[in-house]
């Protein structure tokens, strides 16, 4: 089709046309809204590089959870900021740890909003890493109990879906396994299955008091560089049990998540992390881009790409924006 025969503008000329042809849509059911929950009463500590976002004492939690429902979001996941660390993250599996009284003070007072939980150690280690440290190694099969001991803590607790973000080998075996041994088969596990060492993360590692102590987290997050890997990652973690598998960040790897989309047909996940976030604050607060613009060109490209849910900090407000 050439030009005078095919004019493509034939059919941008109006908002009806423009609707009409629309290959993707964004909807409030794609969306899912992170939340830092820390102990106290009263608390709503703004996080400096999140503009819009705070660690959350329950009573301010529950408040949020409440808004994210009435605007119609399916869900939440919750991270936890402890009271104390330890070298093995003890805080993170115990009965009356942050996430624990959290979702279920929230599955007690705001019925009708999933409570999906995030399952890691970083955030309750001394020395701010995601498994067992010996001798300056991350130790693999050790993790794997504590990490199937946490997952089953947040669901004794009513989480609805637990989402290990650790990236060791086998924790989604070691999860299901749990979950399956002690009555939960129906339990889904959302995995965060290519996960990259990203520099998009700093924001986060404010927020959630996470960074480590002592060198990174190459030795266990996949390369930037690579694509065929996440294939294998993804293959893996289905083959283990995984009901969702999760590509993240989302914004830098839209390749990876249409290549993942083309290979598996199990639902994707895409995280739209804190930098992507506080990236398009920052412009916004510059007076540089229209946010709001900006924010919706962004998520509908993760929708593009191929998620079918996507986590981001914009949640709220996107949820606001589809109203109008």
């Amino acid at each position: 089709m050439l030009f005078p025969d095919y004019r493509g503008r034939r059919l941008r000329q109006n908002e009806a046309f423009r609707r009409m042809v629309r290959e993707t849509r964004l909807s409030v059911d794609d969306l899912i809204l992170p939340l830092f929950a820390i102990g106290g009463k009263n608390i709503k500590n703004p996080i400096p590089s999140m503009p819009g976002h705070f660690q959350l004492s329950i009573d301010h939690l529950l408040k949020t959870v409440s808004e994210a429902r009435d605007l119609g979001i399916p869900s939440i996941i919750l991270f936890g900021i402890p009271d104390k660390k330890d070298a093995f993250g003890t805080r993170a599996s115990a009965r009356d740890g942050i996430v624990q009284r959290a979702v279920s003070a929230i599955k007690d007072k705001v019925p009708g909003i999933a409570v999906i939980t995030d399952v890691c150690l970083c955030q309750y280690t001394d020395h701010g890493h995601c498994g067992i440290v010996d001798k300056g190694i991350i130790d693999n099969d050790p993790t794997l109990d504590l990490l199937a001991s946490i997952a089953l803590s947040h669901v004794k607790a009513g989480a609805d879906m637990v989402a290990p973000s650790d990236m060791m080998d086998g924790r989604v075996a070691a999860i299901r396994e749990a979950l399956d041994d002690n009555g939960h088969v129906n339990t889904p596990i959302m995995s965060y299955a290519a996960k990259y060492c990203s520099a998009y993360y700093g924001p986060f590692r404010e927020a959630a008091h996470s960074a480590p102590q002592f060198g990174d987290r190459r030795t266990y997050q996949m390369d930037p560089a690579n694509s065929l890997e996440a294939i294998r990652e993804v293959t893996m973690d289905i083959e283990e049990g995984a009901d969702i598998i999760m590509v993240k960040p989302a914004l830098p790897y839209l390749d990876v998540i249409c290549r993942v989309r083309d290979e598996i047909d199990l639902p994707i996940a895409a995280y739209n992390v804190s930098g992507e976030y506080s990236m398009i604050k920052a412009a916004e607060q510059m007076k540089w881009i229209n946010g709001a613009q900006v924010m919706m060109e962004t998520l509908t490209a993760i929708k593009r790409a191929g998620a079918d849910m996507i986590l981001t900090y914009f949640a709220l407000e996107a949820a606001k924006e589809l109203r109008k």
